[in-house]
């Protein structure tokens, strides 16, 4: 009876663990966030496991039945699509039901994309603030607002489609002259990761199509 939170590459299927390996053969529950994805990493190292679909939409909804299933003797493993569950991904909600019914929960230490950026970034490391992605519509210019004098390093997660808009908003609410850093594509082929000014690097992805998952580093407010 145990809730394991496992994490999976982010893209280099080398990265993996193999205590990872050991759990995704062992755990009786499997919990996907998409299957399909998972079934390409299991297939990859040779393992045959039922998975059950877990994810943002039906998260709510299935907990209470994953948790009785615990409770009645079962492991579970909870995978994403890549990285760590419950960093911007669904794992938060059944961590906590777990807690509540006294159940044991263990998390692997494992791949995430923002500690890579970071430390790749060339900014201050020491001290810093996740921020993952920020709010598409509603709250998001007082969320920018909130951290105009964030004196810390700020992370954040955004989209390929998103990114040029997002750096024009950064460089209007931090100054455009605000040292950071891009990375995208962490750990594949087609790896990238641009530093600059923020104005630098609205100029630079303007004129690029941009594709792959994306970590924003942005410096924070100096004294």
């Amino acid at each position: 009876m145990k809730l394991f939170l496992i994490p999976t590459p982010i893209g280099n299927l080398e990265d993996i663990t193999l205590r990872a390996l050991r759990l995704l053969k062992e755990v009786d529950l499997l919990l996907a966030e998409d299957t399909r994805k998972t079934t390409i990493l299991l297939k990859h190292f040779g393992i045959e496991k039922k998975m059950i679909s877990y994810n943002k939409d039906n998260e709510h909804k299935s907990v209470k039945d994953i948790v009785d299933k615990i409770k009645g003797g079962a492991s579970a493993g909870v995978v994403t699509d890549g990285g760590t569950p419950g960093i911007s991904d669904p794992g938060y909600l059944l961590v906590s039901e777990c807690l509540k019914n006294n159940i044991p929960v263990e998390t692997l230490p494992g791949p995430t994309a923002f500690v890579p950026a970071l430390v790749n970034s060339g900014l201050p490391s020491h001290n810093f603030v996740f921020e993952g992605f920020l709010p598409k519509k509603k709250g998001r210019r007082s969320r920018l607002n909130r951290l105009k004098n964030e004196d810390r390093t700020m992370i954040f997660y955004e989209s390929p489609y998103r990114l040029v808009k997002t750096l024009a908003e950064f460089s209007s609410v931090f100054g455009t002259d605000r040292r950071a850093s891009v990375s995208r594509e962490l750990t594949k082929m087609f790896e990238e990761t641009k530093r600059g000014t923020l104005n630098e690097l609205y100029n630079y992805f303007s004129e690029k199509t941009v594709k792959g998952e994306i970590v924003v580093v942005v410096e924070g407010k100096m004294a």
